[in-house]
C-alpha cells in the first residue's frame, strides 16, 4: 500500500488517528512525500470540540513528520475558538478559512418535557411510530436502543438496533439496510452517526439530553440534507442532567497520573503504553488518559514509533497536568449547563443554538416550538455593550469569548471554565469584564 503511494500508483490513503499513531506507518508516509493531509471531523483536535481518541491530538506532530504538506482541515461545527484550535494544533501556516453558515432553516427545533421515565418513553414511542419518512432514534443506553427497537417494530415500524455492543457484521448489515431504505427508523447511541450521508433523514430524536450542543447539533445535522423540511426533537426530564453529569467522565486521578509519569521517568529507554498499563496494572484507557494529559503539560512526548519519552518529570509538570484534567472536567460540565438552558429557553431555539457557535440570527426563526408558541422573552435589546465573538478578560474566569447576548445578560465561554451566563449589570457596575484584543484570522 504504502509502495504504491511512493511509485504514484495510489492517489489517495485514508487512515484513522490511530493508525497513524503506529510506529511505522508515518515513515512509510514520509517516504511517499504526500502534497495533501486531510484532517476530518477536524474539531476531534479541539478541547472544545467533541470528546474523542487521544490521537486526534497528535496529528500536528504528524504533519511535521511528514514535512509539511498542504492541510485541509474539515468539520461541520466549529465555532471561532475551535477554529483557533484547529489551526494552532496543526501548525497552519497563514490559513484560508472558509466558514460556510451553520443555519439549517428546514430543520424544525421541539423540546418537550417528560414528568418521569414511562411519560418520555410514551412520548418517543408516539412520535417515532407517527412521524412519515425514516429517521433516527437516539437514546442514551444500550438497554433503551434495544427496548425502544423492539417496542416500534410491535408498532409496525421496520427498525433495528445500533450500538457498541452489538457484532461488527450487525452493526454493518444494519447501516447498509438504512442507507439502502430497507430501514425506516434506527435506534442508536451516538456510535451510530459518522458516515451516515443519507439525505432523506426526515427526523431524529433524542430520548435523552445529548452530552453537549456540539454532539446535539452534530446529531441532528444528520436530517434533512436535501433541504426538504424535517425535524429535531429532543424529550428529557428533570433528571436527565443530574444521570448525565454521573455518567460523564472525570479526570483520571492524580495518584495514576503520578505513576505513569514516573514510570516513564524510570524507563531505561522509550516505553509503550501497553506496556505502562501491564507495568502499571492499570487499565489501558486509564494510562491513555494520563498520558494524553502528561503531553499537553509537556511532561512527555511521543517519538516516531509512539513510545514515550521523558520531558519533564518534575513536581510542577505533574501539577500541570492534573490542572489541565481538571479545566477539561469543568468546561464539559459547562457544556451540560448549556445543554440544559438550550431545553429552557422561552427565546428562539435557532438563535440560542447558531450564538452558541457564535452566530447571529437577527429574527427569531419561525419554525422551533418556542417561535410557534409566541416568543416569552424580549429579545436582545442591543443595549449590552458587549458583541457577538468580543474576546473580553474577567478578574475570576479569565479569558473568553462572547457568545450571546441577552440585552439583561450574555453567556461567555472561558478558556478555563467553560461557558457562564452573566448579568450585564453586574459585570458592568462591579467592572469585571475588560476587552481584549485578539489577532485577526
Amino acid at each position: 500500500m504504502y509502495e504504491a503511494l511512493a511509485k504514484g500508483e495510489l492517489r489517495y490513503l485514508f487512515l484513522a488517528p490511530e493508525q497513524l499513531a503506529k510506529s511505522d506507518v508515518l515513515q512509510r508516509l514520509a517516504a511517499a512525500e504526500p502534497a495533501l493531509f486531510v484532517v476530518d471531523e477536524a474539531h476531534c483536535i479541539a478541547s472544545w470540540g467533541h470528546d474523542f481518541r487521544p490521537d486526534y491530538l497528535r496529528l500536528g506532530d504528524a504533519v511535521r513528520t511528514l514535512g509539511r504538506p498542504v492541510v485541509l482541515a474539515l468539520t461541520a461545527t466549529a465555532s471561532r475558538p475551535v477554529q483557533d484550535e484547529i489551526v494552532q494544533a496543526l501548525g497552519m501556516r497563514s490559513p484560508a478559512l472558509v466558514v460556510a453558515g451553520l443555519d439549517r432553516p428546514n430543520l424544525r427545533l421541539d423540546v418537550r418535557t417528560a414528568a418521569d421515565p414511562d411519560a418520555r418513553r410514551e412520548l418517543v414511542l408516539e412520535q417515532a411510530s407517527t412521524e412519515a419518512g425514516c429517521g433516527i432514534v437516539y437514546t442514551a443506553t444500550r438497554r433503551d436502543v434495544e427496548e425502544y427497537a423492539t417496542a416500534l417494530t410491535e408498532r409496525g415500524r421496520r427498525v433495528a438496533p445500533y450500538h457498541a455492543g452489538l457484532r461488527k457484521a450487525d452493526r454493518a448489515a444494519t447501516h447498509e439496510a438504512f442507507l439502502a431504505g430497507e430501514l425506516e427508523i434506527v435506534t442508536a447511541t451516538t456510535a451510530f452517526g459518522m458516515g451516515i450521508d443519507k439525505p432523506d433523514i426526515r427526523f431524529v430524536i433524542h430520548a435523552a439530553l445529548a452530552d453537549s450542543l456540539d454532539s446535539y447539533y452534530q446529531e441532528i445535522g444528520r436530517a434533512g440534507r436535501d433541504g426538504e423540511k424535517s425535524r429535531a426533537l429532543l424529550i428529557h426530564r428533570p433528571g436527565d442532567l443530574g444521570l448525565r453529569r454521573f455518567l460523564s467522565s472525570t479526570p483520571p486521578p492524580e495518584k495514576a497520573v503520578g505513576q505513569v509519569l514516573a514510570a516513564v521517568a524510570e524507563a531505561a529507554e522509550p516505553v509503550l503504553r501497553t506496556a505502562l498499563a501491564d507495568h502499571l496494572q492499570l487499565s489501558r484507557s486509564m494510562v491513555g488518559r494520563c498520558c494524553s494529559l502528561l503531553e499537553r503539560a509537556g511532561a512527555v512526548r511521543f517519538d516516531r514509533r509512539n513510545r514515550l519519552c521523558l520531558v519533564d518529570g518534575s513536581s510542577t509538570a505533574l501539577a500541570t497536568a492534573v490542572a489541565l484534567g481538571e479545566t477539561t472536567q469543568r468546561v464539559a460540565q459547562s457544556r451540560l449547563d448549556m445543554m440544559r438552558e438550550y431545553t429552557e429557553t422561552r427565546s428562539c431555539r435557532r438563535q440560542f443554538l447558531l450564538s452558541y457557535f457564535g452566530e447571529e440570527l437577527d429574527q427569531p426563526c419561525g419554525n422551533c416550538d418556542t417561535c410557534a408558541a409566541g416568543p416569552r422573552r424580549p429579545e436582545s435589546t442591543g443595549s449590552s455593550p458587549y458583541r457577538l465573538n468580543d474576546r473580553v478578560r474577567h478578574q475570576e474566569f479569565g479569558d473568553g469569548v462572547v457568545l450571546r447576548d441577552e440585552g439583561d445578560r450574555i453567556v461567555v465561554r472561558f478558556d478555563d471554565f467553560g461557558y457562564r451566563t452573566l448579568s450585564v449589570a453586574a459585570v458592568t457596575t462591579d467592572h469585571l469584564l475588560a476587552p481584549v484584543r485578539s489577532p485577526d484570522h
